[in-house]
């Protein structure tokens, strides 16, 4: 079984800091607010620093007369520094002098500081294309206090976050991690962001190794899994995984091309402020991906999703006879699955109101089947009632999944680990072919499903929440690496209690319920060689030893209350 090492994503030294001054901002505004307007300075100092490092590096260089730059006149330095070709080639965001964090910081005491700072996003919009209608600018508003905002341009402006260390430490998007995750944990359940913690992010990732190919999220939030499959095919630039080595640097990210899609207007800019910050192109449109999917022709290498659980009132009526919902036996023919179609619903008051849509689970499942390419994976989180669900045509779409042969595996999560959501969770991964893969190293895996209970792991990161360790999400992803077939991953066998291949007649004798835990069985408890009897005397003395010492214990309470006066 897999051990629980205490090494999770620590953290930088700062954000609890940060977090607590950025929480004064809040007043009498809730967290999906508030959030912006951090965020928003955040990317900010980001840009801004790095293009400082840029602009001092220049200056320096061309004063230099030991360099080749050196630049004898003063103003024509000023113009080589002020060259805004020199930044677009090194990838770096032009920022104008009204901009710049200097200048901000300088008059965030002045009570026209949000007015100082609309203006600087605006202009930032303005000379940089990609950002155009991205950027929060609404700072001058009334509500926002002025004398706070100064305070967090302040202690932001104490954080190095674009320059090269910075960069190098990925100090932005730690606390761009850091502070989604707060602001959800503060936005509760009725936060417009779904949240996907980082630890769940890196195991779809580390599974799916998406080296290269199309990697769509219909469904993509703030854009993490973006973020982390960049981070995947960055930090295996060396090799990979097919003996080949990938370009370094920024084009690594182009091994890899992006496509997303959001429905939540301020998330969807959001998430283009999270990956221009870190140079990550992609084509991340904004709309509902049922009711007017962006990326309709679109067959993806991969897909990493986090739907929002259990979704209702979807537009169900409205694309009910779309192609995404076509049975798999028939696809040229008009024959559909059913799906919820909603109905009426009672409120906490007994009055009742209509959803045009039933639970979307299956119908995010669909979605992502068809996008599918025919050598594709798609990896995504659901609640764990989609295991086992059989209501309104749900149970006999899994049916024709598992006889599609498309369940790769199946992994049961720990609970705790979601921010704004108690629901039991669960990963899918799904695949058009399990046919030898000789490019990846895949064996044939014809009939077969791999189940996965992870529930018993995790650490506890605070009393109410549970992270995945470093170690165990690789563990995980040996496992499923070495059942596929992977030489680098080892010899796959099954362990009681973890993990276990299940074929498609086992599967049929369970109803075609998914719940890992029905195939992995209890874990094997170790004998220690010690025979009953004797264990059982032992502890048996154990306890009443215990129980005699609670016997003086009791007498020693007793005596000190009637010493205080509160005897019986």
């Amino acid at each position: 079984m897999v051990k629980a090492p205490t090494s999770t994503s620590a953290n930088l030294g700062f954000e609890d800091k940060l977090w607590a001054a950025a929480d004064k901002l809040r007043g009498n505004m809730d967290a999906a607010e508030y959030k912006h307007v951090v965020l928003g300075l955040i990317f900010l100092k980001y840009i801004s620093d790095a293009f400082m490092e840029k602009y001092n590096h220049l200056a320096q260089e061309t004063a230099n007369p030991k360099s080749e730059y050196y630049v004898k006149e003063e103003r024509a330095r000023y113009g080589v520094a002020e060259d805004r070709d020199e930044y677009l080639a090194d990838n770096i965001f032009w920022v104008p002098p009204e901009a710049r964090w200097p200048y901000l910081q300088k008059n965030a005491k002045r009570p026209e500081i949000g007015t100082l700072v609309d203006d600087a996003l605006a202009a930032i919009e303005r000379d940089n294309k990609v950002l155009k209608g991205v950027l929060p600018k609404d700072y001058a508003r009334p509500a926002l206090d002025k004398a706070r905002l100064g305070e967090i341009i302040d202690l932001i402006a104490t954080i190095g976050l674009g320059d090269k260390q910075a960069r190098e430490r990925d100090v932005l998007g730690r606390v761009y991690e850091y502070f989604l995750g707060k602001f959800a944990a503060a936005e509760g359940k009725l936060g417009g962001q779904f949240y996907t913690p980082q630890c769940v992010v890196k195991l779809l990732v580390e599974m799916l190794e998406p080296y290269k190919g199309r990697v769509l999220d219909p469904c993509c939030g703030s854009g993490g899994m973006f973020v982390q499959a960049a981070k995947f095919v960055q930090s295996h630039a060396s090799s990979n995984g097919n003996g080949k080595r990938p370009k370094v640097g920024p084009a690594v990210r182009r091994e890899i091309s992006i496509y997303g899609q959001e429905s939540n207007n301020t998330t969807w800019r959001l998430a283009l402020m999270n990956l221009a910050i870190r140079g990550i192109d992609g084509k991340i449109e904004w709309g509902d991906s049922f009711l007017n999917d962006k990326h309709k022709d679109l067959k993806a290498d991969y897909i990493l999703a986090n739907p929002p659980f259990n979704m209702e009132d979807w537009g169900y009526s409205k694309v009910k006879n779309d192609v995404r919902w076509r049975r798999f036996d028939q696809p040229s023919g008009n024959a559909q699955f059913s799906l919820p179609p909603g109905g009426e619903r009672k409120r906490k008051d007994g009055s009742t109101f209509t959803v045009d849509g039933g639970n979307a689970n299956y119908a995010w499942i669909l979605h992502f089947l068809h996008h599918l390419a025919p050598h594709g994976t798609a990896g995504f989180v659901l609640a764990n009632g989609s295991l086992t669900s059989n209501t309104s045509g749900e149970g006999d779409i899994r049916k024709a999944i598992i006889e599609a042969d498309m369940v790769d595996c199946i992994i049961s999560l720990p609970g705790q680990l979601f921010y704004t959501t108690g629901i039991p969770a669960c990963l899918w991964f799904l695949t058009r072919n399990k046919g030898v893969d000789k490019e990846h190293g895949f064996r044939a895996r014809h009939g077969e499903t791999l189940f996965i209970d992870a529930r018993r792991l995790g650490a506890l990161t605070d009393r109410v929440h549970r992270e995945l360790t470093d170690d165990e999400v690789a563990e995980i992803a040996r496992t499923y690496h070495a059942w596929r077939g992977e030489e680098r991953a080892g010899k796959y066998e099954d362990k009681a209690g973890f993990c276990k291949t299940a074929v498609l007649n086992e599967i049929e004798s369970h109803g075609h319920v998914l719940t890992p835990g029905r195939y992995v069985g209890a874990e094997e408890i170790e004998d220690d060689g010690i025979p009953f009897e004797e264990k059982m005397a032992e502890l048996s003395a154990d306890l009443y030893e215990q129980m005699t010492e609670g016997v003086a214990l009791d007498a020693a309470i007793r005596k000190n209350l009637e010493a205080l006066g509160y005897g019986e």
